[in-house]
């Protein structure tokens, strides 16, 4: 396997590659003065010697003009070469061994530049497995389709039937797309955990602790049981083990009955798995030629105006009362008074003299209120394009952090999900601040850093943070901060390194236990979808457990010995991986799709396609072994 990349996802992918699936990778990335700071990665602790060893070995034949050793042959699987390389040049993926390479990632940050590396790979080894990270969703829909187009002339296959199958040959795909539904759930109370790609959804719930007997509705299977101590990190690193406080995915029916019964701990229940076009945006998101009209008027001014109305009527039932007339007689009398054009009660009795004036001092009232709706209407059309300041009186609201490559993407879920959003970002060219103008999102510009701009965003009436930029320490200061405005504020925050997070986690957690603090890494999310996608395999999607990752994919059920020929109950194995659905489909067909709710007992063929959930560890054997 080969890894080319320039930030943190390269090494954590590299370590997903080599300690869970225990394949030799080959890592290209920068210089060690160019490069980031490379995360420190569960698995990669204990290696971590051995690896620098190789690192300066390598370094030192380069400088000798002998290159860099290739793994001997027989060596040992899990082991791992590094590369330093400005770019994947032709040269340099060549000297990477990209010609007798399985599959190669290309995760730089930059699309362009993938690209390019994945054309060249292209023609160095047409039946190579190439997995790219794309932020563009369009564009990457076309580069995969041309790509694998340029795999199929090269080698003869038919590339239709190697993506039914799960073979593709080019899989395209967002680390933005895969952690932003993780992120949105985290920071939102109730939210379901969201996987969806291509058509399919698959949902699940997380539910509080309950002592009633059985976590889980008959016909929705628990895919796991949450830590009994609200996800200490003492007990939560991360790894596959599960130990008996941290969270258990994949349980068997024995434990979530116990577990149900003590009532100590909360559980992740599917929902549903279906088709599904996915979500709209609420009506009236979009920007166009007419505005919302709650949003042309400030709420003093409708108050002003409801008000102004709700006079009018009192005058209208007190002339009636008055007078005797019919009411509608006594609306349009009263209306004739405002705007000053019925003839003066000369001669009439003294209430309906009273009411005339108090009319005509209502329709004083009236001229400057309908001035200011004109001009508030034609500053809102005006503004229709710019930016929105968050309208006063907003709470229960998601303060959002950051509008790069995550943050928008973000942002996006929150509005799908209908949730108010206030986001606040420090530079005026944010790649965010087009998608947060279309979706008429209130932004706060300023460094979130500096005293007031969190109170600008209502912070104090805020549901929740979340604080997704790029730089650890900006987050874990808006974090302090926003935790001594409100204590029992929901954080969630996005940091680089796990140990960094973990001492965060527990030190926010002890400072304020009443409070919920969560920590999330954008490459832990999304780096066994990638490297799912590298052994061959389309990842649907992850949901985080905790400080876990439970996956979803789907293959068919041919080859594989501890499917093939079993039935669905005999088929699972707690702790690794369970059946979930069977892809009939027939859905393009008025069909059913999936059958979710498959009964225990039923038996899968060979020409099966089914839908899985498994953890990391159960995916890599279920593809060892096939292997």
């Amino acid at each position: 396997m080969v890894v080319c990349g320039d930030d943190g996802l390269a090494h954590r992918l590299a370590a997903e590659l080599r300690g869970v699936y225990e394949e030799q990778v080959t890592l290209v990335v920068p210089p060690a003065e160019r490069m980031v700071r490379p995360p420190v990665v569960g698995r990669a602790r204990a290696v971590s010697a051995a690896l620098l060893d190789r690192v300066v070995s390598a370094a030192v034949n380069r400088a000798a003009g002998n290159g860099t050793p290739s793994p001997a042959p027989g060596e040992p699987a899990g082991r791992q070469r590094v590369l330093e390389a400005v770019e994947a040049t032709e040269a340099v993926l060549a000297e990477a061994g990209v010609e007798r390479a399985a599959a190669l990632a290309l995760v730089y940050d930059d699309d362009e530049t993938n690209i390019r590396a994945a054309l060249t790979a292209r023609r160095l080894n047409p039946r190579l497995r190439l997995v790219l990270r794309l932020y563009n969703r369009r564009l990457g829909q076309h580069i995969e389709e041309l790509l694998d187009q340029a795999a199929a002339l090269a080698t003869g296959d038919d590339p239709d039937v190697s993506r039914t199958s799960g073979d593709a040959s080019t899989t395209v795909l967002s680390d933005a797309d895969t952690a932003a539904p993780a992120l949105a759930a985290t920071a939102v109370v109730g939210t379901s955990k969201v996987v969806q790609t291509d058509g399919l959804l698959l949902r699940a719930v997380e539910r509080p602790p309950s002592g009633t007997g059985e976590p889980g509705a008959p016909g929705r299977p628990t895919l796991a049981l949450l830590s009994a101590n609200g996800g200490d990190p003492a007990f939560a690193d991360g790894s596959e083990t599960s130990g008996e406080h941290g969270p258990l995915l994949l349980p068997d029916a024995e434990t979530v009955r116990e577990a149900a019964a003590s009532g100590r701990r909360g559980s992740v229940v599917l929902e549903q798995v279906a088709y599904s076009a996915g979500p709209a945006l609420p009506a009236g998101r979009g920007v166009g030629v007419m505005a919302p009209f709650a949003s042309l008027f400030s709420r003093r001014l409708r108050w002003s105006l409801a008000g102004l109305v709700g006079c009018v009527f009192a005058l209208a039932v007190a002339l009636w009362v008055v007078t005797g007339v019919h009411p509608l007689g006594a609306l349009y009398l009263t209306l004739l008074d405002l705007f000053a054009i019925n003839d003066p009660a000369v001669g009439a009795n003294t209430g309906r003299q009273v009411l005339q004036l108090l009319s005509g001092l209502i329709g004083l009232l009236l001229l400057p209120v309908l001035l200011a709706a004109v001009l508030e209407a034609l500053g809102t059309f005006r503004g229709a394009g710019t930016l929105r300041r968050p309208p006063r009186g907003l709470g229960g609201h998601v303060v959002l952090l950051g509008l790069g490559k995550i943050g928008t993407r973000v942002l996006i879920r929150l509005r799908e999900l209908d949730i108010p959003v206030v986001c606040v970002e420090a530079g005026p060219e944010a790649r965010g601040l087009a998608v947060a103008r279309r979706l008429r999102a209130p932004v706060v510009l300023g460094d979130v850093t500096q005293e007031g701009v969190l109170e600008a965003a209502k912070i104090h009436r805020a549901h929740a943070l979340l604080a997704v930029t790029s730089s650890d320490t900006t987050n874990l200061e808006a974090a302090l901060y926003a935790r001594s405005l409100r204590p029992d504020l929901r954080v969630v925050l996005r940091l680089y390194d796990d140990d960094f997070a973990t001492a965060v986690y527990r030190t926010l957690r002890a400072a304020h236990p009443q409070a919920l603090t969560r920590s999330r890494s954008v490459s832990h999310l999304s780096a066994p979808s990638f490297a799912g996608a590298m052994m061959g395999r389309q990842i649907l999607g992850a949901i985080p457990v905790e400080r876990r990752v439970l996956l979803f994919a789907a293959l068919e059920v041919a080859g594989y010995a501890q499917l093939e020929g079993r039935t669905v109950g005999e088929a699972f194995r707690a702790g690794y991986w369970r059946v979930l659905a069977l892809d009939t489909g027939r859905e393009r067909q008025g069909g059913p799709g999936l059958v979710w709710d498959l009964p225990d007992e039923y038996v899968l063929r060979g020409s099966d396609r089914v839908v899985l959930a498994a953890t990391r560890r159960g995916l890599a054997e279920l593809l060892r072994r096939r292997r």
